[in-house]
């Protein structure tokens, strides 16, 4: 590659990175069709994880301004209960229902969503709970906290609730960027989305990176902010106008790799990924239900 080539793809990368700032939302959101969220999700139900802080609470709430039916899915009681009583104050809002489970937890995600698609609809899946943890940690199954949070319990939950999302006019989900493009390939009937919310103002980016926030807290996107788009994946019917399996920034479909970030895989590696994740989850799933 030569040197202004080379030149141009760093000056890319710089410019869609630098766009993860407040500044590149607020720019963004000059091109906003404000009518896009002015809707009455009423009689619908959305499923959140994560959703007692930061980027979930903001979305949470969102969708709860909106009249939606919202399922908060929550690691923490206490913390749950006080997003909970929040979110119903503000908005107005009682349809918020909280289910207290930890999604780095197989057999209890599986024990979860079982229960769930005995008692409950659901239109819209919103994985939005993760985890940045920096020193390596097991689960008490053995796996690796990160792998366990991010990408097998969102694996194992959307999984569960297929059926109960087909069921359903105009079923939605957010997930991880390969999730969702294996997926969306899969069950076409479902739209399926991924998003980035920007660098926001939130605990995990707090806790998580420190240096990082202090170098940069000033110049942080609000948590409402960075929770714009996955409201607008949730509740708009522009959305659903674009293709399934997209990777979303400030409600507009990006490449899902930086220019030189050398972060591609190869399909047989995704589907190696899908493969495994599968093989986890059912091992887990028959020891949830004893057998």
């Amino acid at each position: 590659m030569s040197w202004y080539r080379r030149a141009v793809w760093f000056a890319k990368g710089l410019r869609e990175y630098t766009s993860l700032f407040r500044s590149g939302y607020e720019s963004a959101s000059k091109r906003f069709g404000p009518a896009d969220v002015e809707v009455d999700v009423a009689g619908k139900s959305f499923l959140v994880t994560g959703a007692n802080s930061g980027i979930g609470k903001a979305t949470a709430k969102g969708i709860a301004k909106r009249g939606g039916t919202v399922h908060m899915v929550c690691r923490n009681k206490e913390r749950a209960e006080e997003a909970k009583a929040e979110i119903m104050t503000e908005t107005g809002n009682q349809s918020i229902f909280l289910h207290i489970l930890d999604i780095s937890n197989p057999k209890e995600i599986w024990k979860f969503a079982e229960k769930f698609k005995n008692e409950h609809k659901l239109n819209v899946l919103i994985n939005n709970a993760g985890c940045m943890v920096n020193q390596r940690e097991l689960t008490e199954d053995g796996l690796e906290k990160n792998f366990a949070t991010n990408t097998l319990g969102t694996y194992i939950l959307t999984t569960a609730l297929l059926p109960l999302l087909e069921k359903e006019a105009d079923p939605r989900v957010r997930q991880q960027v390969v999730l969702t493009e294996q997926w969306a390939k899969a069950h076409r009937n479902i739209h399926f989305s991924v998003m980035h919310p920007g660098w926001a103002d939130t605990p995990a980016v707090r806790s998580s990176m420190p240096d990082f926030y202090q170098k940069m807290k000033n110049t942080l996107r609000t948590e409402a902010q960075g929770a714009d788009t996955v409201v607008w994946l949730a509740v708009s019917s522009e959305a659903t106008k674009l293709p399934s399996g997209l990777f979303f920034q400030d409600r507009q479909p990006v490449a899902t790799h930086l220019p030189l970030a050398r972060t591609y895989s190869p399909p047989e590696d995704e589907e190696k990924l899908m493969q495994v994740l599968e093989e986890f989850s059912q091992k887990f799933k028959s020891t949830s239900s004893g057998t």
